[in-house]
């Protein structure tokens, strides 16, 4: 006698069959039942498919909370060595830095030391006034701007005026409110200037185009490209060392430089007020003028 076991596997392989056989059919049935349940009555499967999603949202929740714990730990982690590596870069900066400080504040020290020696005059300390540009000239033979600054704020006629980048050019008039700006790249404009790494000696000249070029260059003058290009202070009217460009261009013709400014974004400029007394006619008017206001 077979044992029973045998007789329940054979009467369950043919309802597995069948199972198998039908259950694509009954998908479909479903399907099309619900489509026609839809359209009969779709708020009743509205209400049926809310139903399933709020009874489903808690454990899609359940299940999500790990994974985004996880998401965070794995940012925080992330956020953390970039931390590091940032405060890393900060210390090293800021080591190197107190090393400049230290090594200004030395040559600060002898530099002082040196002028008592020697007793050398010291340059006159330069103030300055900020304003707006308020307009540009925008034509093909004149390069001007003009600031909302004037007499009132202590500004006059030959004065540097400087931004962010390094020299702009210089004041040509001042009323009381506003002053005109002949910018360096103009066809008047003639600023004496030194090759900041041979000392060379020049005259920066505009020539309305982007690129002022190198005028009086000695002879045997060596000037390469990219070499920076600096006021030399002669003349009393520009403060010595203000930025002005680098060297773009050199041939047997001539010595183009690239400003440092932007003729495009200028926002804000600096005034700087630095003349030294009896040297130019400009300044003597400027003093007259301070007396008057």
């Amino acid at each position: 006698m077979r044992p029973s076991g045998h007789r329940v596997l054979r009467l369950a392989t043919p309802v597995k069959v069948l199972a198998q056989r039908f259950a694509l059919l009954l998908l479909v049935g479903v399907a099309l039942a619900m489509i026609i349940v839809d359209s009969a009555e779709p708020v009743v499967t509205e209400r049926f498919r809310t139903t399933i999603i709020d009874v489903v949202t808690p454990v899609l929740e359940f299940f999500a909370r790990p994974a985004s714990s996880i998401a965070e730990t794995a940012e925080q982690i992330d956020s953390f060595f970039v931390v590091y590596e940032e405060n890393a870069k900060l210390r090293e900066e800021n080591a190197h830095l107190k090393q400049w400080v230290t090594a200004a504040r030395q040559l600060e020290q002898e530099n002082e030391v040196l002028r008592d020696m020697l007793n050398v005059v010291s340059d006159p300390r330069a103030s300055f006034v900020s304003a707006r540009v308020i307009a540009d000239s925008g034509g093909a033979f004149v390069r001007t701007i003009l600031i909302n600054a004037g007499v009132r704020d202590g500004v006059a006629p030959g004065q540097a005026v400087i931004n962010g980048d390094g020299l702009l050019g210089r004041v040509v008039e001042a009323g009381r409110r506003s002053a005109r700006v002949l910018l360096l790249t103009d066809l008047n404009s003639l600023i004496p200037v030194v090759i900041e790494s041979t000392r060379e000696r020049a005259i920066l000249a505009g020539d309305n185009s982007g690129r002022p070029r190198l005028n009086f260059l000695s002879e045997n003058a060596f000037v390469a490209p990219g070499e920076r290009v600096v006021t030399s202070g002669h003349g009393g009217m520009f403060p010595p060392g203000l930025p002005i460009g680098i060297v773009s261009h050199v041939s047997e013709a001539e010595v183009q430089i690239q400003p440092f400014a932007d003729w495009q974004r200028l926002e804000f400029v600096t005034v700087l007020n630095y003349f030294v007394p009896g040297v130019l006619p400009a300044t003597r008017r400027a003093e007259r003028i301070e007396g008057l206001r």
